[in-house]
């Protein structure tokens, strides 16, 4: 367990010391571990920089006096920050008189003190570790001291951070804060040059992160205390058949009603859902949870082998439908007890069933009405949903989501502020998919910002109408449903958008381009994987900029990045062939470690030892950081082939092919290039293709565009059309049957 930090004395003057330790304790539950591994003598303290209180919340963590380093501009700008710095004993510094106060802190580093330095230069203002400032380098070297890093956790999001875009002005936290400390060892400097300290204070935050004791709490409570909070709260505008308005006590109340039913005839532990995004698909997931089950949602687009294989592993019997859905999908192997949701909540009762849980809802405190429904307050790594990944490269596997999983990346996404309460979302994503599972079904509900649902990412014109009739703010979908969006929607359709934001694909530049000239949007790219929960990385809106203090600019995303790692996650960059760990700025395989990161595949110990190395998850994806932190996949794995001994990029052969002959990939994919075996340079590169393409053609065009001959495909096989998946991804699997027909026909 975590220590709990004693009281010590400070650089200020003790009365003051006292009073002020006496208001955080006040304010916060404040929790530090390895402190005890501070040296005795001077050492540079390398911080992450959340909020204006962060210099107290250490200095308590801290066994030893801490003399702090802030900038100057404060101290011109306003008396308060003038007093706090003399009281303090801060050392001031700003660009101006660098040399002067860097002597100073060497100086006092040579006296054997602690200096804490925000390696940051300023607090971050988007909530993730920004850009680290190199000038703890020289002062640790020119003092001869080691470097010690720490991260802190839970201060972000207080009224003295800048989450929602403002210091101060925001309603203030009725409870004490869980605040958690880690501190690191300390390391010579010359082991830790910048990219090296990022690394070591991801680890801390991601340490920190875990310690939240929301992340301990069980899913199912967690949403019905949220829903009951604002039962009168517009919550949904299904758009599913018609055009449904669901207030928060109602979803609440139909699903309490509908989880006593389950409970008492449904002995599985899992239950199947296949329903699409809506009121219904969110009443049976959470009515799922209530009743102490796991949900299951099945990917109705997968093939019947695939979806029997998947019944089989989760051991469904069980499963929820909509008779409308039954006869759209005639070749899913329903099983015997397959359950219509309306049929089913009628003939439990009904509105008679449902409206003694809406009058709760009104007028009970929401802890009572998780305790009637008997929702246990811990749910922390027990399984809390069952979604099997895409198959895009195999069969499909059983990802098993915990709660701690799930509430993670909920914590997560809300930390960056990117998803506010006062959001309009659009959800058409299927919630087989994982980010339409927490994103777009469990956050809204915890959270309290509105969903407009729409039952298929391909009705195109269903989701324009919804955004323009809605006034939708935020979409979220993968690059092949939003190109038919850009390609249809007028710009005064999508004038209430404020986000866009995609993943499961990599962003082509050119629809960048298009949101940005034709909408006057910015395309927010983000990254995950089902065993992510989904997000692990997501580019955010650049920070807005205080008037006041000096604020200089920071960056909140990057164009081709996939953003900065998601508070509380942490990464390395392998060498793909020796598994043996490279600086993070060079490309390799990444691996990462987080809250929301699954700890394995059901029922297949197989899969998920080759999932891991060493205890960290392995994406199967090849990347590289930047010195600010973005992220850049370059593709998966198994998409590049070796060719004469030379890794060649399967997608990046792919746009090349798209610009050189000037392709249009409004409406789908219409190009895809996989590997096979050549016995003369390994492998060989075969185009498939829906147009009219010859082998020769491509080849031509590509060598005149001074493509390298190693990238030009070899064969050119024409398809009725590219396979993709229900999920917008391509279907390696399927794309690679092809491939190999090609080769033997």
């Amino acid at each position: 367990m975590p220590d709990q930090p004693r009281f010590t004395r400070s650089t200020m003057p003790w009365l003051v010391e006292i009073v002020v330790a006496t208001i955080a304790r006040l304010l916060y539950r404040l929790q530090s571990r390895g402190a005890e591994s501070l040296p005795e003598g001077g050492a540079i303290i390398a911080s992450n920089h959340l909020s204006y209180i962060d210099p107290i919340v250490l200095q308590l963590s801290c066994p030893r006096p801490l003399r702090f380093v802030g900038f100057s501009g404060l101290g011109k700008r306003h008396w308060f920050f003038r007093l706090v710095f003399k009281l303090s004993g801060a050392i001031a510094i700003s660009a101006e008189d660098a040399l002067s106060a860097t002597r100073t802190i060497v100086d006092h580093l040579k006296q054997g003190e602690l200096v804490v330095i925000f390696v940051e230069g300023s607090i971050s203002r988007t909530g993730q570790l920004m850009k680290l400032q190199r000038g703890y380098e020289l002062m640790a070297r020119n003092a001869n001291v080691p470097v010690v890093p720490v991260a802190h956790d839970g201060l972000w999001g207080s009224i003295f951070s800048f989450s929602g875009n403002r210091y101060l002005y925001k309603q203030p936290r009725l409870m004490r804060t869980h605040v958690q400390v880690e501190w690191g060892k300390p390391e010579p400097v010359a082991d830790l040059p910048v990219i090296a300290l990022r690394q070591r204070m991801l680890d801390l935050g991601s340490a920190a992160f875990d310690e939240r004791p929301q992340l301990r709490r069980h899913l199912g409570r967690e949403v019905v205390r949220g829903l009951a909070r604002r039962p009168w709260r517009l919550e949904m505008i299904d758009r599913t058949k018609g055009r449904r308005e669901l207030k928060a006590g109602q979803l609440l109340a139909a699903a309490a009603a509908l989880s006593r039913h389950i409970k008492r005839t449904v002995p599985e532990k899992r239950v199947g859902i296949v329903l699409p995004p809506g009121a219904g698909a969110s009443i049976a997931n959470l009515a799922v949870l209530c009743a102490g089950k796991v949900p299951v949602n099945l990917n109705f687009t997968a093939g019947a082998a695939a979806i029997k294989s998947s019944l089989s592993v989760a051991e469904v019997e069980t499963v929820i439908s909509a008779d409308a859905l039954r006869a759209k999908v005639k070749d899913f192997p329903w099983p015997e007890k397959t359950l219509d949701l309306a049929t089913t909540i009628k003939s439990i009762g009904g509105k008679k069933a449902i409206l003694p849980w809406l009058l709760a809802a009104w007028f009970l405190p929401n802890q009572w009405i998780a305790n009637m429904l008997e929702l246990p307050k811990r749910g922390d790594n027990e399984e809390a949903g069952l979604l099997f990944t895409s198959g895009s490269s195999g069969e499909p596997k059983g990802v098993v989501l915990t709660h701690r999983n799930v509430l993670s990346n909920c914590w997560q996404v809300l930390s960056l502020c990117v998803l506010p309460d006062t959001a309009s979302m659009i959800g058409c994503l299927p919630i087989f998919h994982s980010f339409g599972f927490t994103a777009t079904m469990w956050y809204p509900m915890i959270r309290g910002c509105r969903v407009v649902t729409v039952p298929s990412p391909l009705d195109t014109r269903g989701i324009i109408d919804a955004i323009s009739q809605e006034k939708a703010t935020v979409l979220v979908g993968a690059p092949t449903f939003l190109r038919p969006v850009v390609k249809r929607a007028e710009p005064e359709e999508l004038a209430s958008l404020d986000l866009v934001v995609t993943g499961a694909e990599k962003l082509p530049v050119d629809l960048t381009e298009t949101f940005r000239e034709k909408f006057g949007l910015e395309v927010m790219q983000g990254y995950g994987l089902t065993e992510t929960s989904p997000a692990a990385n997501i580019n955010q809106p650049h920070p807005a900029l205080p008037s006041s203090f000096g604020a200089e600019h920071q960056m909140g995303m990057r164009e081709i990045a996939v953003g900065r790692m998601m508070p509380g996650m942490t990464a390395r960059i392998l060498d793909p062939d020796t598994m043996e760990e490279i600086p993070a700025t060079e490309q390799g395989l990444v691996i990462f470690k987080g809250g929301n990161v699954f700890g394995g595949y059901l029922k297949n110990p197989e899969k998920t030892a080759e999932a891991f190395h060493n205890g960290w998850f392995v994406t199967g994806d090849l990347g590289r950081f930047d010195e600010d932190g973005f992220l850049f996949i370059e593709g998966r794995l198994s998409r590049f082939s070796k060719i004469g001994g030379e890794m060649v990029p399967h997608g990046t052969v792919e746009q090349h092919i798209v610009d050189t002959l000037q392709l249009d990939q409004s409406e789908g994919y219409v190009v895809a290039v996989m590997g096979v075996p050549d016995p003369g340079k390994g492998e060989a590169l075969v185009l498939l293709t829906c147009l009219d393409l010859t082998a020769k053609e491509v080849r031509e065009k590509l060598l005149a565009a001074n493509i390298p001959n190693l990238w030009v495909p070899k064969i050119v096989q024409k398809l009725d059309a590219i396979p993709v998946l229900g999920t917008g991804k391509l279907d390696l699997k399927g794309c690679a049957d092809a491939a190999k027909a090609a080769v033997n026909s």
